[in-house]
């Protein structure tokens, strides 16, 4: 372990995006970010949702999109493959909206 210049470890904790999600704006950016970024990453782009749907609490999220809370975890999970109209569910459970603009 590295260390500082005090001589005391160096310690690391998981980075959890969802912990720092905290507007509707910060979460449509996180969002947005991937789809501009990587929009042929499927998984990322479910991951992106469950990072969202997580930090706004999945329990509530899962509610407002008619889903069960363990289908939502399945389908936002990195080995997830949500269907396009769970997406849609949850997008709106979510507050956000997906924008279409030319390539």
């Amino acid at each position: 372990m590295p260390k500082t210049a005090s001589n005391k470890p160096t310690t690391t904790s998981p980075y959890d995006v969802a912990e720092h999600l905290r507007t509707p704006a910060e979460m449509a950016a996180c969002l947005d970010a991937w789809l501009d970024e990587a929009p042929d990453d499927t998984a990322g782009i479910a991951k992106a949702l469950g990072n969202i749907a997580r930090a706004k609490g999945m329990t509530q999220v899962a509610k407002d999109a008619g889903v069960s809370r363990e289908s939502l975890y399945r389908a936002l999970s990195a080995d997830g493959n949500p269907s396009f109209s769970t997406v849609l569910k949850v997008a709106r459970a979510l507050g956000v909206k997906l924008h279409v603009s030319a390539a």
